[in-house]
């Protein structure tokens, strides 16, 4: 039997780890597409878009089950050291992250379908729309920082983040007062509620991405200075 020459063993195996980050790429690309239809169908109220979303979100899980069960794989066949272990590892933590922001686009989707025809006053809808378009940035933007590497935008999207939730902390007061002022409200915005904090927690995750992805590049967790400055190995 002829051996596999190690030329061979190597190139099969920087193969394998392009391929999980190409399935990164494309899991990270319907996630953010799920994003964006499920506040367009809420916006619009466009039941057909909102079940798309909801449907789409089983394609999400099977993505992350594949690339779990290729770096899974590869950790037992490959036995890789330093930075190709922490890039296989960042790699699952990240599909997960991904996976939970698949749940919050189908979560708002669902809201979409609860509220069915109602009609609901536009200036409801437009913070709503200005979190979604930070949200977007935020997951555009980690995913961009994870594949280069960039320990430095991994900082500053960590550090954007406080403006994603000081608008959520706007919109619950705003929303608030709208249910205050008039209970016929409360439902709706209730809905709206739930959907704004999705977007919040969508945040959250692209966070933990921009996390990964400094990790990746420093072996070093990342803490920012409102956590007392510096990183912690």
């Amino acid at each position: 039997m002829v051996e596999p020459s190690s030329e061979h063993i190597v190139s099969s195996y920087e193969d394998e780890l392009k391929e999980l980050a190409r399935l990164i790429s494309e899991m990270g690309g319907l996630v953010e597409q799920a994003v964006t239809n499920s506040v367009n169908g809420l916006v619009r109220m466009d039941d057909e878009l909102a079940r798309g979303v909801v449907k789409s979100d089983q394609e999400v899980d099977d993505m992350q089950r594949r690339i779990d069960d290729l770096a899974v794989s590869m950790i037992a066949r490959r036995q890789p050291m330093a930075s190709d272990l922490r890039q296989i590892i960042s790699t699952i933590h990240v599909a997960t992250d991904l996976e939970r922001i698949g749940d919050m686009a189908k979560n708002i989707g669902r809201r979409t379908i609860e509220i069915g025809d109602r009609q609901m006053s536009a200036q409801l809808y437009s913070g709503l729309k200005h979190m979604s378009e930070l949200a977007l940035r935020q997951i555009d933007r980690a995913l961009d920082v994870f594949n280069a590497r960039d320990e430095i935008g991994a900082v500053e999207v960590c550090r954007r983040d406080d403006e994603l939730d000081s608008l959520y902390m706007s919109l619950f007061r705003e929303f608030l007062t709208y249910m205050m002022e008039d209970p016929r409200n409360i439902s709706d915005c209730t809905h709206l509620l739930f959907c704004a904090k999705n977007l919040e927690r969508a945040g959250d995750h692209a966070t933990n991405i921009a996390e990964a992805a400094y990790y990746l590049k420093t072996g070093k967790s990342l803490v920012l200075e409102s956590d007392s400055m510096g990183t912690v190995g």
